[in-house]
């Protein structure tokens, strides 16, 4: 085992494509590109609330040779925000933002049962959704993330709210039992320095796995400064609006030894991608 993981070294678990649709900035032919010339042997795709390019993403990967892990970034509501008058949009802050990949056919029966739920089970003006309490009946072969600075966790320990970000893994951990890991992402931002102690502390204090993630938008730095144009125009807004959503030059797609020198002190959450593709063996 320890051999296979140095030769591999590190997979991308958690990558948008185009299909994360006013957010990746990746074609599906694009990434098969990618992958190809760094010589990885594996890649998951995790578009946001949806399966739009899961056939085209397991084709093309399949003809170069790639193993394709068919995924999802999906939004969970865990039903413990506080509505207040005048902030129409409080409830979102119960959501995360989890990363769900299918270990065998019946995980990505449940991917697709899920973003179903997403899209029917939420009003139109709303993102696509789905409540915690769907989970559990869901998360039969399927591997789980915890999302990174979008995820359920760390949101929560950016606030100093580490009570309720213990509840709301002790929900995941019950939903998906030896199938839950905790993601770790690291592109220079300030928030996830801060965050990233309480959330190791998190991890070993309940015995949960860590991965290593970097959730590329587009392919390189250089593509970086017409990504956020696109995440501006998303949102309606200005480039120049600082309190607007952005991501860093550092959400590109990175390659394995690039992964592999970021998280040199962390050698357990780069063999931990490897473990999970092995665990991901259905196309």
């Amino acid at each position: 085992m320890s051999t296979i993981f140095h030769d591999v070294g590190f997979v991308h678990l958690h990558v948008h494509s185009s299909f994360s649709l006013l957010e990746g900035a990746l074609p599906i032919a694009r990434l098969a590109e990618l992958v190809k010339a760094d010589a990885m042997p594996a890649l998951a795709l995790t578009d946001t609330n949806n399966l739009f390019g899961a056939l085209e993403f397991s084709e093309k990967l399949a003809e170069k040779g790639i193993q394709p892990i068919i995924g999802l970034q999906l939004t969970v509501d865990f039903g413990d925000h506080h509505a207040a008058p005048g902030r129409p949009h409080a409830q979102r802050e119960g959501r995360g933002k989890l990363v769900l990949l299918a270990m065998d056919e019946h995980g990505y029966r449940n991917l697709m049962r899920l973003t179903s739920v997403g899209f029917m089970e939420s009003d139109s003006s709303d993102e696509p959704h789905v409540m915690l309490d769907r989970l559990p009946g869901l998360s039969d072969g399927l591997i789980a993330l915890t999302g990174g600075p979008d995820g359920p966790l760390d949101k929560l320990l950016a606030g100093s709210r580490d009570e309720l970000a213990e509840q709301r893994l002790q929900a995941l951990k019950k939903a998906f039992p030896s199938r839950l890991y905790v993601e770790v992402q690291r592109h220079g931002t300030g928030r996830e320095r801060a965050v990233e102690p309480r959330l190791l502390a998190l991890a070993y204090a309940n015995g949960l796995p860590l991965v290593a993630t970097n959730e590329p938008f587009f392919a390189g730095k250089k593509d970086h400064e017409a990504h956020d144009a696109l995440v501006a125009i998303a949102e309606g807004r200005l480039v120049s609006d600082d309190d607007r959503r952005k991501v860093s030059t550092e959400h590109g797609f990175k390659t394995r030894a690039e992964m592999q020198e970021l998280f040199r002190d962390l050698p357990e959450a780069v063999q931990n991608t490897v473990e999970i593709a092995m665990r991901c063996s259905y196309r």
